[in-house]
């Protein structure tokens, strides 16, 4: 960091419920790890008309953990509203008085606040003057997701953006990406010489991606109804991770030598037609079930979600990389809500080998790379082998690996992503392009769905979702591994 030690860090929506569950424990994991250069001294922004030691005592009420109580007692808080000017002369003034005697190497500008209030917050920091890079001292701005509702509202968001700060200051998070295993592909793609000559269309069948949960819409459902899982997931974390298995290797392992690559598969995904969208995807919502053998009710039940809703809680779908690497290769997505359980796993399916050695009832089956994301990250490589006994008998065995054999604890992914942002680490963040080349296959995918007269499918709450997600694959003489 240049212009001294430590950092400011400003977060908007500092009373909101990502403050206290995520990142005042991140802040105190960090400097507990001795990951932080000199002190972080955090400034919460909000609406709510507080003083510091109310808003300290607040975060006690709602924040646990180890060295947490010492991360608050440096706090302090700035009353404002988003959308007024006042609120950000009264912040530019207490950052200067924070400043004075102190040679903090810059501020990071957290938005932790709901975004439609995302153009208010640029608008208010550039008015005031808080995104000029002074004497060595950096200013960077960190952005949650979802960025943009679709196309056309991702480009505005990013004009406006880009009037105040520069993209290189930009840090667009997406919490997949800062988990373990999800930063493992990299490694496990270019560093073990058995798997890359073997990552292309010549050995591997297929690529299945499953981001599950068990949960329903909960108190998000007002932003549910708006964006749907194709918006709130496929957009970011499904593309994000499919971006991962199929990009090519980087010339460096640098934060645009990663982006660049990771861009250029989304450009190579086939935008699906209308008629593509009939046939290659599925969307469903739930309806009620049991979870754990708890009844729980059907989303159209839910608070505040309106009791005709047509909007989806689960898609799959089949996309086609359209380049040397991965051409004929499906890559089977899906995500859903109240599914039977939680779970994250990419599956790497490769060719099944010849049976011309084994008799028939052998039975040989593909091998099959799974990583794990959540929960037990880890990974297990399912291998062929011959069971003991007179008779040629085969059977699946796994290779497995999970961090606990490191006998370590793993990083958070909030720990990782607010680490790398107060360094000026770009890689596990997405950059502008990478946003809207997302964007264009989502749009594609919404336009598609318009078309039809169809809403989406219902499936019973704690299944693995509508029937046609498993006929998705079915059709093409395959099935979902996880299941």
């Amino acid at each position: 960091m240049k212009g001294g030690e430590g950092a400011i860090l400003v977060v908007f929506g500092g009373t909101g419920d990502l403050t206290h569950r995520k990142l005042i424990p991140a802040v105190a994991q960090l400097r507990r790890a001795g990951l932080l250069k000199g002190a972080l001294r955090i400034v919460g922004y909000a609406r709510q008309d507080l003083d510091d030691e109310s808003f300290r005592a607040l975060l006690r009420n709602t924040v646990e953990g180890e060295g947490t109580d010492e991360v608050i007692a440096d706090t302090c808080y700035v009353q404002g509203d988003f959308r007024q000017e006042a609120g950000y002369a009264r912040l530019a003034k207490r950052l200067t008085e924070l400043e004075e005697g102190n040679s903090y190497a810059g501020r990071l500008y957290y938005l932790a606040a709901p975004p439609s209030f995302y153009t208010d917050i640029f608008r208010g920091i550039g008015g005031a003057g808080l995104s000029g890079e002074e004497n060595g001292s950096f200013r960077r701005i960190v952005v949650e997701k979802p960025f943009g509702r679709d196309l056309s509202t991702a480009e505005e968001l990013n004009t406006v953006l880009h009037q105040v700060f520069d993209e290189k200051q930009v840090f667009r998070i997406d919490h997949y990406l800062g988990k373990e295993t999800v930063q493992n592909i990299l490694v496990l793609r270019f560093a073990n010489g058995i798997f890359e000559p073997l990552w292309n269309r010549r050995y591997i069948d297929h690529v299945q991606i499953t981001v599950a949960e068990s949960l329903g819409v909960e108190h998000r459902a007002k932003y549910y109804e708006e964006a749907g899982a194709l918006r709130d997931m496929l957009q970011n974390h499904l593309l994000q991770l499919m971006t991962l298995i199929a990009m090519e290797p980087p010339v460096a392992f640098e934060a645009d030598a990663v982006r660049n690559e990771k861009v250029k598969v989304l450009r190579a995904i086939h935008i699906p037609s209308p008629q593509d969208v009939q046939h290659l995807t599925v969307r469903g919502q739930y309806g009620a079930g049991e979870i754990g053998q708890e009844k729980v009710p059907g989303y159209r039940h839910e608070p505040d979600v309106a009791p005709a809703s047509t909007r989806e809680t689960f898609v799959a779908l089949k996309l086609k990389v359209e380049n040397w690497r991965w051409a004929d290769v499906p890559f089977y997505l899906r995500t859903g809500k109240r599914l039977q359980q939680r779970a994250s796993e990419i599956s790497v399916q490769f060719q099944r080998a010849p049976q011309r050695l084994f008799p028939r009832e052998a039975r040989l089956k593909p091998n099959v790379l799974r990583l794990r994301i959540q929960p037990d990250e880890g990974m297990t490589l399912s291998v062929g082998a011959k069971v003991p006994g007179l008779r040629i008998e085969l059977r699946d065995v796994d290779m497995a690996f999970n961090y606990d054999s490191f006998g370590k604890r793993g990083t958070d992914a909030y720990e990782r992503l607010l680490h790398d942002a107060l360094s000026g680490d770009n890689t596990l963040f997405t950059r502008k392009d990478e946003v809207e080349a997302a964007w264009r296959i989502v749009d594609a995918i919404g336009r598609g769905w318009q078309q039809e007269e169809s809403g989406p499918e219902i499936y019973p709450a704690g299944s693995w979702g509508p029937e046609s997600a498993d006929e998705l694959l079915h059709h093409d003489g395959r099935r979902w591994h996880l299941r």
